[in-house]
């Protein structure tokens, strides 16, 4: 055993003929594949180990909440001690001991660990559809408002910004279909009725600030060992869809962000993705395009990404060849199909004349596998029948005071447990149709007041001079009685009045 490796376990002629995984070929990526129950979780856990102490920071899904059993020393008086004592001397494995791997807890929900958020902006409009089954006419739609939020200086933080933003566009869009295409109601209808059922799953806890800063998946203590973050999935799982994304989302994010380094002694970084069938389940071949590219290029950053599944098959072809270490655990042939698999698992490693692969695959024990890795030459080795190295850490999941105290001594903790609401599309285009709505009871008012004062002036506007046919007859006979009546009054004073 060497510094520069991580030894994985014993067998071959004596059992003294040991496995080992070369850091400097780390990040050429592998596979952990076998049926449930025959030993992934423990061969990822000493694997993670392993990484750990050589200084390699790791991310790993814990689907099953045993993977946090790393944050514990293994107990002596563990029911199983004996045996692994036992194991690691036939082995050959002498360095054999218990100890604790540094780990941080996360918890897309913030409960059994530090939260995780990202923006919808960072997010993308690409992995926000798949994340919401949107097809392809309504991912261009999705892809418009994101546009039109970048070129009006609108920040999409969290789900609220998009609803808002979404309704937005609705009621623009003739003026958004001259620039930026069409706008269909009933498209955005549809993305609207996605957002609730995305809510309903939880998401609306991880789209938010403070984001997660790449860092803290990166660090080191102060001995130089890596630390093991580890996502709880427990619950997450029950979401494949959000589970999936949320880990193609981080895997892109690292390829993004982290700088070409070719083949590094050691990796940078190494990404565990457990259940990784649901990466690829229904996933449009576009989609599985990017994956491939992203494994294929990412190892120049120096992440090395190990796939953990349970049939080799569960991969595609592109990515299965991109693939230099692996481990294969026991496989059941119970139907054609599985034997099928079977053999096809056994093609994929270089032949051992020892071993007849595709037997070995169904015989192998609990804790034993059929391993390959890369040598210094980057080829792969012969596949030898392999028992793994048991762990030093404890086996199985901690309890919640044990993971309090863990997430309390976290170099992050209080960084990510507050959310924090700043400025965002949301605020501004409430407060600009709160403008606009004040702007148009003003004019309202002031339309109001014109037809007042129109109506008042009117009021005190003279009457027409015309008169009607009985006005004037009327002043026309008291004209008449007004001449006679001065007449004989003048009689009178003048004398010509008879007596």
């Amino acid at each position: 055993m060497s510094e520069n490796t991580i030894f994985l376990g014993g067998g071959g002629p004596e059992n003294k003929l040991s496995q080992e995984l070369i850091l400097s070929r780390a990040n050429r990526h592998g596979l952990v594949a076998g049926a449930t129950g025959t030993g992934k979780t423990v061969t990822l856990q000493i694997m993670a180990e392993g990484f750990s102490a050589a200084g390699v920071p790791v991310f790993c899904a814990d689907v099953k909440g045993d993977l946090s059993g790393l944050s514990q020393a293994g107990d002596p008086a563990h029911k199983l001690h004996d045996k692994l004592v036992a194991r690691s001397a036939k082995i050959g494995f002498d360095d054999f001991g218990y100890g604790v791997t540094p780990s941080i807890f996360w918890d897309l929900y913030g409960k059994k660990g530090h939260p995780i958020r990202t923006t919808v902006t960072e997010m993308g409009p690409e992995l926000l559809a798949r994340l919401m089954d949107l097809n392809e006419t309504q991912e261009g739609v999705l892809i418009i408002a994101f546009e039109y939020a970048d070129d009006n200086d609108l920040l999409i933080l969290d789900l609220k910004d998009l609803r808002k933003l979404l309704i937005h566009v609705t009621e623009v869009r003739d003026e958004i279909q001259k620039e930026y295409g069409n706008v269909s109601p009933s498209s955005v209808g549809a993305i609207q009725r996605r957002l609730l059922v995305l809510e309903r799953d939880g998401a609306e806890e991880f789209f938010g600030e403070p984001a997660l800063e790449l860092e803290d998946f990166m660090r080191t203590t102060r001995d130089g060992r890596g630390y093991v973050s580890i996502l709880d999935a427990t619950t997450l799982i029950n979401s494949p869809k959000l589970y999936s994304t949320f880990l193609l989302w981080l895997l892109s994010a690292l390829f993004e962000e982290l700088p070409e380094v070719g083949d590094p002694d050691k990796p940078k970084m190494v990404f565990f993705f457990d259940e990784a069938h649901l990466l690829f389940d229904d996933a449009p071949k576009a989609l599985i395009d990017k994956i491939e590219q992203v494994v294929r290029l990412i190892r120049s950053k120096g992440v090395g990404v190990y796939f953990v599944t349970q049939n080799p098959r569960d991969l595609p072809d592109s990515v299965l060849a991109q693939l230099g270490a692996r481990v294969q655990h026991a496989l059941r042939a119970y139907t054609p199909s599985e034997r099928k698999a079977i053999k096809a698992a056994a093609q994929s490693f270089r032949e051992n004349p020892d071993i007849d692969t595709e037997t070995a695959i169904t015989e192998l024990g609990v804790g034993e596998a059929l391993v390959s890795t890369l040598d210094l030459k980057a080829a792969p080795s012969i596949v030898q029948r392999t028992l793994i190295r048991p762990p030093s850490s404890r086996m199985g999941p901690v309890t919640d005071a044990e993971r309090k105290i863990v997430i309390e001594n976290s170099p992050v903790f209080g960084k990510y447990d507050d959310a924090v609401d700043r400025e965002s599309a949301y605020e501004l285009l409430s407060e600009r149709e709160a403008k606009a709505a004040k702007e148009e009871a003003e004019l309202l008012e002031a339309e109001a007041k014109a037809k007042e004062q129109a109506a008042k002036a009117k009021k005190r506007k003279p009457t027409s001079r015309r008169q009607t046919a009985t006005e004037a007859a009327t002043k026309s006979m008291m004209r008449t009685a007004a001449r006679e009546l001065t007449k004989y009054v003048l009689r009178g004073v003048f004398g010509g009045r008879s007596r």
